[in-house]
């Protein structure tokens, strides 16, 4: 007999706002929007009573505002956010065998197997309940046979609950549905079936697999596949040991502070680009100092999840001065960033207004297309001169 598979899907509920009400209870049935103030900045997350004007993420505060102008506008705090995040995770960690954390207030679970013991959808609905009372915070999820019905199932029974598609019923659950509802079909996508009288994924489900691959190539297989609930795509365990780091050894020891802070300054936008890159976000940041004779020290702190360097080089600068002995000359620095999960700029989006956004979106897009460090700080160009063009722009 073949072992179905049990995939859970989990998500916790407007996450920045919940953890806001869970503080302030008096928020709770208003529409509140975080990020920045009605003048500037970009909502990072709103309550659903905010979203019934036509707020969403991403938008402009300043639009936000003239949308819904009794709004309660926090500026939030990633650090709170980070440390429910870890509430949640740790919860999850100790309850499964198998998950996949896919952003901060996102997971994955996988319980086939448990069925010859237990009711993996009792499994479920203990986990979400134990979330709920340990917590404080509202969360959704959903069951089924694949990563993308799971995903579909959760959005279906939020706000704050849960749905179960049986095996087997994955088209008929699907099919009302609008195919924007299937994860990561873009918009684009969308608009060039809409033209074919495609809106329902119903629709999608009766259209030939050819005329798909005719219109999007080999991503037409996929999308037939998506509309049929088909999705081998495994849970990725988590691990909160993943790290990037890099080193520099100076070809003469050195006691020079502003070659230190350029050198850290290089290093940490290389890291800060790699994270984005893999739309990955570092909680825990270190520094590694080697000095003259090889003893060597290194001293860490937690952060909250970041992948901006602008938020990332004051940290490491800090660690410098409190790790570092300035009388001893240095032989080798090192950047460490650590206990990586998935997620982009939702956390950094509090500390950020649209402009900055843009930028470092600018910033990657140009590095992504011509090589790392064709855009940087002014600050980090001493040390790419030795192997860079010296005329390359800086911000």
């Amino acid at each position: 007999m073949e072992n179905l598979r049990h995939i859970v899907h989990i998500d916790l509920d407007s996450f920045f706002v919940s953890v806001e009400r869970r503080l302030n209870p008096a928020l709770i049935g208003k529409p509140v929007i975080i990020g920045g103030s009605k003048d500037r900045g970009v909502v990072t997350s709103c309550s659903y009573e905010a979203r019934q004007f036509g707020i969403h993420s991403g938008m402009p505060s300043s639009k936000a505002y003239r949308l819904c102008p009794h709004a309660i506008f926090l500026k939030g705090s990633h650090g709170r956010y980070s440390e429910a995040s870890r509430e949640v995770t740790k919860i999850i960690h100790d309850s499964v065998p198998l998950y996949q954390k896919t952003s901060v207030d996102e997971f994955y679970i996988d319980l086939t197997g448990m069925d010859r013991f237990y009711d993996p959808y009792q499994l479920a609905t203990d986990l979400r309940q134990r979330v709920i009372n340990d917590t404080g915070l509202p969360i959704s999820f959903g069951m089924a046979s694949c990563k993308t019905v799971a995903k579909m199932a959760t959005n279906q029974a939020k706000p704050n609950g849960q749905l179960r598609v049986p095996h087997g019923g994955e088209v008929d659950f699907m099919a009302p549905l609008n195919i924007s509802k299937i994860p990561m079909l873009g918009k684009k996508t969308c608009e060039k079936l809409y033209t074919y009288g495609i809106e329902k994924i119903g629709d999608l489900q009766k259209t030939n697999v050819r005329f798909l691959e005719s219109l999007f190539g080999k991503a037409g297989k996929y999308i037939w596949d998506k509309a049929h609930g088909i999705d081998d795509s495994e849970i990725i365990p988590y691990s909160d040991r993943k790290s990037i780091s890099t080193e520099h050894t100076f070809h003469e020891d050195t006691a020079n502070r502003h070659q230190l802070e350029t050198i850290l300054v290089s290093m940490t936008e290389e890291l800060a680009f790699k994270l984005r890159s893999e739309n990955k976000l570092a909680s825990c940041l270190a520094i590694k100092i080697r000095y003259a004779n090889f003893e060597t020290h290194t001293l860490q702190e937690k952060i909250a999840l970041t992948s901006a360097e602008h938020v990332l080089i004051p940290g490491i600068k800090n660690l410098l001065k409190r790790a570092w002995n300035q009388h001893r000359p240095i032989r080798l620095i090192g950047v460490k960033l650590s206990q990586l999960c998935s997620g982009s700029y939702q956390i950094n989006l509090f500390e950020d207004n649209e402009e900055q956004i843009k930028l470092y979106k600018a910033m990657d897009s140009i590095n992504f297309k011509f090589g790392n460090k064709t855009v940087c700080r002014a600050a980090g160009m001493e040390i790419t001169q030795r192997n860079f063009n010296p005329f390359h722009p800086t911000v």
